[in-house]
C-alpha cells in the first residue's frame, strides 16, 4: 500500500479557501497557487502529487465552483478524507476525478502522518497497523474517478 503525506486541515473548508475569488478570472494554476492561502499558506508550494488532505467536517461546502475540486486534482492529491462534506463539492470531485473518502475517524489523523487507503474497501489505513473505517463508495463513482472524471469517462465509453 502506498503512503501519502497528510495534510490536517481544520472543519468547514469552504469553496473561497480553496478557489479564492480574487483568483477565478485566471486559469488554474494561477488558482492552484492561491488554494488554501488563508488557512496554510505554504500548501499550494509545498503540496507534492500523491498527498493528501484529512480536514474536518463539512469539507467544501459554499458556493458550486467546480475550480474548488479541480484545483486540488490540478495539484495532485490522491485523496480527501473528511466525516462530511458540502454537497455539490461532493458530486463536482467525483465529477473531476478527485477521491472524496467520508471517514467518521478522520480526526484522529495527524497533519504530516503518512497512511494508505483502498477505496474499494473503504478504509484508511493507518501506518501503526490501525485501520479506520469509510463510508463505503459506489462502483459507478469510483470508476469515474479511475476514469479521470465524468467527461474522460465519457469520451473513453463514446470512443467504444
Amino acid at each position: 500500500m502506498s503512503r501519502h503525506r497528510v495534510w490536517r486541515l481544520p472543519p468547514d473548508i469552504d469553496t473561497d479557501q480553496l478557489a479564492p475569488g480574487h483568483a477565478m478570472k485566471f486559469g488554474l494554476p494561477e488558482i492552484a497557487a492561491a488554494c488554501l492561502e488563508t488557512v496554510r499558506p505554504e500548501f499550494a508550494r509545498e503540496v507534492r502529487p500523491g498527498h493528501v488532505i484529512v480536514a474536518g467536517r463539512n469539507f467544501g461546502i459554499g458556493s458550486s465552483r467546480e475550480q474548488a475540486a479541480s484545483v486540488l486534482v490540478h495539484l495532485g492529491i490522491a485523496a480527501v478524507i473528511a466525516p462530511s462534506f458540502g454537497g455539490l463539492y461532493f458530486r463536482n470531485g467525483f465529477n473531476v476525478g478527485l477521491l472524496l473518502l467520508t471517514c467518521a475517524r478522520a480526526g484522529e489523523i495527524e497533519d504530516g502522518e503518512a497512511i494508505g487507503f483502498d477505496a474499494r474497501h473503504a478504509v484508511v489505513t493507518r501506518f501503526d497497523g490501525q485501520p479506520l473505517p469509510c463510508e463505503p463508495i459506489p462502483d459507478f463513482l469510483l470508476d469515474m474517478v479511475e476514469a479521470g472524471g465524468l467527461v474522460p469517462q465519457l469520451k473513453q465509453r463514446l470512443a467504444r
